[in-house]
């Protein structure tokens, strides 16, 4: 969370974390398709020379006001390949909010528990305790045939005390849920910190 006094101005920062190709661009692309243009700036991908990967997306909105200031929601994604760890930390720095993808493959239940795990040790050494941060998970590609249970990706990540919800990216299908989720967690959060 960045104040900025002079304008009156509060920047919150929203990270999309997980595997790559678990849908966390398509999500932001979901939720910038929706938002009326006036209450948005415009989205800004660097893309990598690999294919789909891209190395962050930025949007920022305009809410409500939060204790007399006018709050811009920044929404960032991480590259999923393990070779952009250093890119990915950088991502992390400053959040507010995360809303964690994880892929509903069962090919991909490795590199899910994998990143999650990274995910709390980048918190971790960063000295931002995760539970001061909003977290929301999201089970993406629900419609895939073979998909793992909900259950069992619940075991395999220990995520049960965060909200979580499924999806469908690629329909809009729990886009919104999830956002609405994270923004609640993150404005409630720094309500909080700005009143005491």
């Amino acid at each position: 969370m960045l104040l900025n006094w002079r304008s009156r101005e509060l920047q919150l920062k929203v990270v999309y974390y997980g595997p790559a190709l678990s849908g966390k661009t398509t999500n932001l692309k979901q939720i910038y398709s929706r938002i009326d243009p006036a209450h948005r700036s415009e989205m800004v991908s660097l893309q990598t020379k690999d294919d789909r990967t891209l190395y962050f997306d930025f949007l920022q909105l305009e809410l409500g006001k939060i204790c007399g200031l006018k709050p811009l929601v920044q929404l960032y994604t991480v590259p999923g390949q393990s070779y952009y760890e250093v890119t990915r930390r950088l991502v992390l720095r400053g959040v507010d909010g995360i809303v964690f993808i994880a892929d509903s493959e069962p090919s991909k239940v490795n590199e899910n528990y994998q990143t999650w795990q990274e995910m709390f040790v980048f918190l971790k050494d960063m000295d931002l305790p995760a539970d001061e941060i909003g977290i929301v998970v999201q089970y993406n590609k629900r419609d895939i045939p073979n998909a793992v249970a909900i259950p069992e990706m619940k075991r395999l990540l220990g995520d049960s005390k965060y909200p979580s919800f499924e999806a469908i990216a690629v329909q809009g299908v729990g886009v919104y849920e999830t956002f609405r989720a994270i923004l609640n967690l993150t404005v409630q959060r720094v309500q909080k910190i700005l009143q005491n």
